[in-house]
């Protein structure tokens, strides 16, 4: 059943449909002034509120020649931004795979920051006409929804998602739903395709709950992240491979395929069995015809973050599987181990994502280096920072998460196109002549409503709780507007740190309770089920904040989600985050809320390792490694940071109504960080460094039935077959000491190919400081050049001009190099050193 639309408005549905509502204002206050109280009542969902809204409200509206005229702006704008959506056909199209999306508020399947990224990623995506669709799955119940019992434990709830009345479309073949299947052991599981439009770009979400499946199938799709190994396996199977099918049942062909995380890295498996049937290729060449235009981010910086099966697993899922494609079982589990040749070793979708491709990236430069050292075994010959990663740092949808105040504000001082241009640091140098009081007053604004929303929040979680009438009446009127507050929300994961600033209850009550620069925090966040610790830090925060003294200076928000973010990101004055450096690959809440303004506090960890100098921000210790006696000193400084600086900083000069000095550190979290941490940079970075060489890579390897990939891979068999005999005849000359700086240093070396001709290897010279432990630091590579050939053998040299002084050193290796090898190989790197 559909709502009657008014004639004068029949196009409320289709505008419903497609979510450019959730960062476009001028679509999204069409159904806001519709009826207010129902766009809150229905979680922002446009298409549950056209459902439930009277016929005569609709007529009413539809009579009303000012919303009418809203109306059709709505049209223009919904018709405009899609016109501008035609994509260039120069490089094919990407599919975009992972496991959560944080889209809208209203269809909660995502779980934290990985969803919200992915997210981002379509919206920016779309903005940019990148051909690009997207791959998820559709859970019948998501992410649960979180509330605390009177003592401060979290406990879960799974409301049902009702995808009739979201912001879905059953996707069709002809008249009939359209439905892909996959076997599994115990039977063939059916996939139902549905559709979100997110601009201009397909997000296809997976279901099994559907009639035609058993139901312990029909719970594949049930929860995210819930169940057990089993029903995790059956996920990630249906991801890729039933993704794969999905996209091919509707003739759709990509080029570039991107796996977010390894929860989808069974696509390559399913990849490559396709090229064997459907090409004639064996098992070897359809791997690296699959590498080549394979993307994996990785998003995790502990190993324990992988998924990891036992070999028994895979068997029971897979052996029939490989026996039906001819693709021999042990080097499939081979794909997912670090060592290939240890069979007690569990299977790793992440190594698995590794092996199958030819472009991987960190999320941070940190990251970058945290994954280097995480992987270093898979490239044993590799000194770590040159194992093959590659990094996009992250960043968010300005559109999104912009408030609609600032964004009003730059409307009036920035150029008209700012939003086409946030790239552009020049688009954002206009903030300079924005008067302190305009933009101070634009914040406070978003303040109080802040306030009045975690009041309401607050007050309706102690009602649902059944707390008493004295209790609901003091969280209505918790926090202070005209009070200093710092922002805590995130995952409540342990290494997150999220009950640090609980070190010195003493010391913390006196900076919340100082009567003269009063200081309140609020905290938001959810712990997942089966973290036991991550409940009690929120139990302790909780227990904290009913303390009399504490009780309207610190405050826990309930069931933080994608809306709880956006207000505190827009609202408070600081943003806290202090995990264990090196553990946090990127975050994106500190961008999001210094694009509003508000200056970060933090660990010099993920993107604010490369932002602190330019931030507004200040900085939590050093750039050394987390060690755990950390812990006390990282909170010292907390404490003594807000005592010291940032408190004094915004409360002076207030007698004159804005703290001028304060506003410096807001203008330069705005310059800083708009145009540099955004999805619009985030996406054109991973067009350029890795979808377009993957598009270009998969055209190449494609030609002539695949000739290259067959000549590749026989290549690499006659490699294989000679290495062992490859070695350093002779190298030189002996350098006499000292040797003084600048002046250049000969290199020779003198190889046995063993069969192998000059063009297959790379010999280079790698030099640097030598280090206590004898090892090369600070190093410089120099590809040696082939000069002659000697009964056989091979003379390569190189001049190498040191500009250090001290104890330098060189070593000399070499390696297989064929002639279109990507600087981002999968492989293992045989290498011989001399």
């Amino acid at each position: 059943m559909r709502p009657a639309l008014p004639p004068a408005l029949p196009r409320l549905l289709e505008l419903a449909h497609n979510v450019l509502w959730s960062w476009d204002h001028t679509v999204r206050a069409l159904f806001r002034r519709l009826d207010p109280d129902l766009w809150v009542a229905s979680g922002h969902n446009p298409i549950l509120m056209l459902s439930q809204v009277p016929q005569s409200q609709l007529e009413k509206a539809a009579a009303d020649p000012r919303y009418v005229l809203a109306y059709r702006r709505a049209c223009e704008a919904l018709d405009s931004y899609m016109d501008r959506y035609v994509h260039t056909k120069k490089q094919g199209l990407i599919a975009y795979f992972c496991m959560e999306y944080g889209i809208v508020q209203c269809l909660q399947i995502y779980s934290g920051g990985l969803g919200l990224l992915a997210g981002d990623h379509l919206k920016a995506a779309s903005d940019l006409g990148l051909p690009l669709v997207a791959v998820g799955l559709l859970y019948q119940q998501g992410y649960f929804r979180q509330a605390l019992n009177p003592d401060g434990w979290q406990h879960e709830r799974y409301p049902v998602n009702d995808f009739y009345t979201l912001p879905l479309t059953e996707e069709k073949v002809g008249e009939r739903d359209l439905k892909v299947s996959v076997d599994l052991p115990a039977g063939r599981v059916f996939i139902k395709v549905w559709r979100m439009n997110v601009g201009g770009v397909r997000l296809y979400l997976l279901d099994t709950n559907i009639a035609e499946n058993p139901p312990e199938y029909r719970d594949i799709t049930d929860q995210l992240y819930g169940g057990d190994m089993h029903t995790r396996i059956r996920q990630e199977i249906v991801l890729g491979i039933g993704g794969l099918r999905a996209l091919a049942a509707m003739g759709i062909e990509p080029t570039v395929y991107h796996m977010n995380e390894g929860h989808s890295a069974f696509l390559a498996i399913e990849r490559i069995r396709l090229l064997m049937a459907d090409h004639g290729l064996t098992f070897d060449e359809a791997l690296e015809a699959a590498r080549t235009n394979n993307v994996f981010t990785t998003h995790t910086s502990v190993p324990a973050g992988f998924d990891l099966f036992e070999p028994g697993l895979i068997y029971e899922y897979f052996h029939r599987y490989c026996e039906d494609g001819n693709i021999p079982f042990d080097k499939l589990l081979q794909l997912g181990r670090r060592r290939t040749d240890d069979p007690s070793e569990r299977f790793s979708m992440a190594v698995s994502a590794l092996h199958t491709s030819s472009y991987r990236n960190a999320v941070s430069r940190l990251h970058r280096e945290v994954s280097q050292d995480m992987f270093q075994d898979m490239w044993p010959r590799l000194p770590t920072w040159e194992v093959p990663f590659s990094y996009v740092t992250n960043g968010v949808h300005l559109p999104s998460w912009v408030s609609g105040d600032l964004a009003a504000l730059y409307d009036q001082y920035l150029q008209p196109d700012w939003r086409e241009r946030q790239t552009d640091p020049k688009t954002w140098e206009q903030i300079r002549e924005i008067p302190d009081a305009e933009l101070w007053e634009v914040h406070r604004r978003r303040k109080r409503r802040l306030v009045q929303f975690v009041r309401e929040r607050v007050s309706e979680a102690a009602r649902n709780r059944k707390a008493s009438s004295a209790e609901i009446r003091r969280l209505g009127e918790v926090l202070d507007p005209e009070a200093f507050t710092i922002g805590f929300a995130r995952r409540f994961a342990t290494y997150k740190r999220a009950t640090l600033f609980l070190r010195d209850v003493n010391r913390l009550k006196r900076i919340l309770c100082n009567p003269d620069m009063p200081v309140q925090i609020v905290v938001a966040g959810k712990a997942h089920p089966k973290d036991h610790p991550g409940k009690s830090f929120i139990r302790d925060i909780w227990n904290l904040s009913r303390d009399p003294e504490f009780s309207r200076r610190l405050v826990f928000v309930e069931d933080y989600s994608i809306e709880v973010g956006r207000e505190l990101v827009q609202g408070v004055d600081l943003w806290l985050n202090n995990p264990r450096r090196g553990e946090e690959a990127c975050g994106t809440s500190g961008m999001k809320a210094s694009i509003n303004g508000v200056p970060n506090l933090s660990i010099l960890d993920g993107w604010f390792d490369e932002a602190y100098e330019y931030s507004g921000g200040w900085a939590i210790g050093d750039r050394i490694p987390y060690s755990e006696d950390q812990d006390d000193l990282h909170a010292s400084a907390i404490y003594s940071l807000l005592e010291n600086e940032i408190v004094p900083l915004y409360f002076k000069d207030r007698d004159r109504g804005v703290p001028e000095q304060w506003m410096k550190h807001v203008k330069a979290a705005l310059l800083g960080i708009s145009p540099q941490f955004n999805c619009a940079r985030m996406l054109t970075e991973y067009n350029r460094h890795l979808y377009l060489p993957a598009h270009q890579g998969w055209e190449r390897a494609s030609r002539d039935g695949f000739a290259p990939v067959r000549e590749r891979v026989a290549w690499n068999a006659r490699v294989v077959e000679c290495w062992n005999r490859v070695r350093f005849v002779e190298t030189g000359p002996e350098l006499a000491n000292p040797v003084l700086a600048n002046q250049p240093i000969p290199v020779r070396a003198v190889v046995d190919l063993a069969g192998l001709k000059p063009e297959d290897v790379r010999v280079e010279a790698v030099f640097g400081r030598v280090g206590v432990e004898r090892t090369l630091e600070d190093t410089t590579v120099l590809t040696m050049t082939h000069v002659e050939e000697i009964d056989g053998l091979y003379r390569f040299t190189a001049t190498f001009v040191p500009e250090q002084t001290g104890r330098l050193g060189y070593a000399l290796r070499i390696s297989p190099n064929h002639s279109d090898e990507p600087l981002t190989r999968p492989c293992t790197t045989f290498m011989n050193w001399a």
